[in-house]
């Protein structure tokens, strides 16, 4: 029979006081749920116990207590609110001090603030760092405040910087393949770490190679924020990653912070936004003399300039895009854009004609098909979202063409891509798919996919 205090810890009523001990906040920190479940049964919680208020099975619980691994972000935060943890003793959310330390503080005003106001003053911004004058406007950091941060260590090494950017890869890995929402808090966390080194002594090569590493986790920052829809914060994340960069001379890092911020605004059909800050990234680009690059910018002023109407532009710039990336040195590319292969280069080939097929002539079609048809037979597993977005552009060329059959299948298979993906940006790619879809209703395919579709974003 269950005694009274098992009932209570079934129902999630450890004391708090256990999860404040020196050995269980070590394994909380290194998300070593074999050690914590140990602890747990140390304190008198049974496995039964456990299983019941983390919901997994007894079983489970025993592989783990022998010492199977959890890595899920979505198991841990189960088992975070299942024993009552504090999210923030995995790194797996943070709390207030916390937040303010690595977003910043916004306040009243900017909330209030049109998006239109915030784009100018983030271009101001962006103008400042790169070129060292206020170009657009006034200066900008008012919205980008520092925070007191959290004691330093003393001092640190090359070894340190090299977690830092270890961390980046790794998180930026499950961002190509899970989408933005299964790990931005994780990125979030990172953050939180890696920036109580700013403050710690070192080597000037040492630090100069620390304000790159966290420019770019907060570029990573940044970026899966916007995949959330969390603009804001995107734009925060990208400010301070702008500045690290600069203060890190690393021109490369600067144009992709750049390119990484303008799509954001496409994403926000705000392309003549977009362009300035491609263009600002452009500069950047040319000054670090990496023609790689220069490529993804040109691609992606290419891709403004399709949604702007201009056709000339833009097949200009396409073809200069691939001009730079046939001259980029690909063994040697940094971290941050090594993302752009020939895979890539063909998505984008394939998105500026998909644009110019939508904003200008149909018949643009006729291009972006094989170029998507060579992506998407590409793109692996471990990219499913860049995946998914072609093989959604190529059902909608499909349709535009009029071989709905086809372009029914292939925008089935885009959706079957998008299971699993937690990102908010899949919704807004596949609209003009679903556009197509519903405009061809008469047709048994292409209603059955404008139906899947409003069931699978419902």
């Amino acid at each position: 029979m269950d005694t009274d205090a098992d009932r209570d810890d079934t129902h999630g009523r450890i004391d708090p006081e256990v999860w404040e001990g020196h050995e269980m906040r070590d394994a909380l920190a290194a998300r070593d749920i074999s050690e914590v479940y140990r602890q747990l049964r140390r304190h008198g919680i049974s496995q039964r116990q456990i299983a019941a208020m983390t919901g997994q099975s007894q079983s489970e619980v025993s592989e783990i207590l022998k010492g199977r691994q959890v890595m899920a972000y979505d198991v841990l935060s189960r088992i975070c609110q299942g024993l009552g943890i504090r999210p923030g003793y995995m790194g797996l959310a943070y709390d207030e001090a916390t937040r303010n330390e690595v977003v910043g503080t916004t306040g009243e005003q900017q909330a209030e603030e049109d998006e239109s106001v915030k784009r100018r003053k983030f271009l101001a911004h962006a103008a400042q760092v790169t070129m060292g004058a206020a170009v657009f406007g006034p200066t900008s950091s008012a919205w980008a405040t520092n925070p007191a941060r959290t004691p330093a260590p003393g001092r640190i090494g090359v070894t340190d910087v090299r977690q830092v950017e270890a961390a980046t890869r790794a998180l930026r890995a499950l961002d190509y393949q899970y989408g933005g929402g299964f790990c931005r808090d994780a990125v979030v966390a990172q953050l939180s770490w890696g920036q109580q080194m700013l403050q710690a002594g070192g080597t000037e090569q040492v630090k100069s190679r620390l304000f790159v590493a966290l420019a770019d986790l907060h570029s990573l920052a940044g970026w899966t924020s916007f995949d959330i829809d969390l603009v804001d914060s995107a734009r925060n994340h990208f400010a301070q990653a702008l500045d690290l960069a600069k203060h890190g001379e690393n021109n490369p890092l600067v144009a992709n912070i750049l390119y990484r911020m303008g799509r954001v605004y496409l994403h926000q059909e705000a392309p003549d936004d977009a362009l300035k800050l491609f263009q600002l990234g452009q500069l950047a680009a040319q000054d670090s003399g990496s023609e790689l690059a220069v490529a993804v910018l040109c691609a992606n002023e290419a891709w403004a300039y399709a949604m702007m109407g201009n056709e000339e532009q833009a097949v200009k710039l396409l073809g200069r895009t691939k001009d730079e990336f046939a001259r980029a040195d690909l063994a040697n590319a940094e971290s941050w854009v090594r993302f752009f292969d020939e895979t890539d280069v063909h998505a984008m080939v394939g998105t500026v004609h998909t644009a110019l097929a939508q904003h200008v002539d149909p018949n643009h079609s006729r291009y972006a098909i094989p170029a998507l048809r060579r992506a998407t037979d590409s793109y692996g597993e471990d990219m499913a979202r860049s995946k998914t977005f072609s093989l959604s552009m190529l059902a909608t060329n499909h349709l535009l063409e009029g071989d709905i059959d086809h372009g029914a299948k292939v925008g089935g298979k885009a959706l079957d891509c998008a299971e699993g993906l937690k990102s908010a940006r899949v919704e807004k790619r596949m609209e003009p798919l679903k556009h197509e879809a519903q405009r061809r209703s008469n047709n048994s395919d292409a209603r059955d996919l404008a139906e899947r579709m409003n069931q699978f974003f419902a």
